[in-house]
């Protein structure tokens, strides 16, 4: 009986040893399978980016030869890229002598009220349009382009249709503007829609006006400078952060359902290359994939073409000696 007992009792703790080593396991398990499911990025509900990205291009900004491109016309939400155009409308009207960048800018309640990234504008505040200008390309102000917006264009929706016409003239097909500055849509309104191809096309337009550069590739700068309450700006462009070689600008982009987007120029040794990546699932993976595009870019630039010899101006002779004439002859004696 006692030899039962001892039994019984041994039997029952090596079976308590065994559960508890297997619910700990188990545990283990179940906590590390947890890791590994909040390591994938969760997306948004309607959320459209994609890994790597919707879309893709390189253009040759100095001819508009593509490089490259994957899915380049693929349809996706621009986000802050869209400012772009906001910006080239607005540096149009100033090169026509139509805005000046000292024009002061009374700031609306519509732009104080405007959400996301901004310089928190007051309805009491004026500013000219070149400090809103850098607000908006470094900052990505959105209050800042609302501003800019209304005093160029008289609204919001007038602005909105001067973006969209010169769209049309640039032969951007996939794209749709519906804002100024690119956030996500407000109840009974449409996204803003564009494509790599056509985002690529609008910065190739904007290096042919090269006071944009100012605003596209400054990574620093005070707003409300020499007041009481300064507001630092700092550049969200990766490629300026990290001084990238001939890295001069533009935009990078982001909203939860558009994913991140960026626009990139490069300038090295006299040959100008764009990179545009659309819609990306994460930001790493779109810096990512950019950095490896722009590396790729000025290796499949083709060479530049050879300097063509210099012409003989008419009217003077050769100053090559004719064969048989004493001339030749002294040529040949003094070599």
């Amino acid at each position: 009986m006692k030899r039962l007992f001892v039994f019984l009792l041994v039997a029952s703790c090596l079976a308590f040893s065994s559960d508890a080593a297997t619910k700990r396991t188990g545990t283990k398990a179940s906590a590390k399978k947890t890791s590994e499911t909040s390591a994938v990025p969760q997306k948004s509900r309607g959320c459209i980016s994609k890994t790597p990205y919707i879309g893709a291009i390189i253009l040759d900004a100095d001819t508009g030869t593509v490089l490259f491109e994957d899915k380049a016309d693929a349809p996706g939400y621009p986000a802050s890229t869209l400012k772009l155009m906001t910006l080239l409308v607005i540096q149009e009207k100033i090169d026509a002598g139509l805005v000046h960048l000292n024009d002061p800018v009374a700031v609306s309640v519509a732009a104080y009220k405007t959400g996301g990234s901004q310089v928190y504008l007051d309805p009491k505040e004026t500013f000219s349009v070149e400090e809103l200008l850098y607000a908006m390309m470094i900052q990505s102000a959105n209050d800042a382009a609302v501003a800019l917006a209304e005093h160029v264009g008289g609204s919001k929706d007038a602005f909105v249709d001067l973006m969209n016409a010169k769209a049309q003239q640039l032969g951007m097909n996939n794209t749709r503007f519906a804002s100024v500055h690119g956030l996500p849509p407000s109840a009974g309104q449409k996204n803003d829609v564009s494509s790599a191809r056509d985002m690529a096309t609008l910065a190739k337009e904007l290096c042919r006006h090269p006071a944009v550069f100012a605003y596209t590739s400054a990574s620093y700068r005070q707003f409300r400078a020499n007041t009481p309450k300064p507001f630092d700006m700092r550049t969200h462009n990766p490629f300026l952060k990290e001084h990238v070689d001939g890295c001069d600008g533009f935009k990078t982009g982001y909203t939860a359902t558009a994913g991140w987007s960026i626009v990139v120029t490069a300038k090295r040794n006299g040959r100008r290359v764009i990179v545009v990546v659309m819609g990306s699932d994460t930001r790493k993976m779109r810096d990512a994939k950019a950095h490896e595009l722009l590396n790729k870019a000025f290796a499949l630039l083709p060479p530049p073409p050879a300097p063509a010899p210099a012409a003989v101006a008419p009217g003077l002779p050769s100053t090559t000696p004719v064969a048989g004439t004493p001339a030749a002859a002294a040529a040949r004696t003094t070599r």
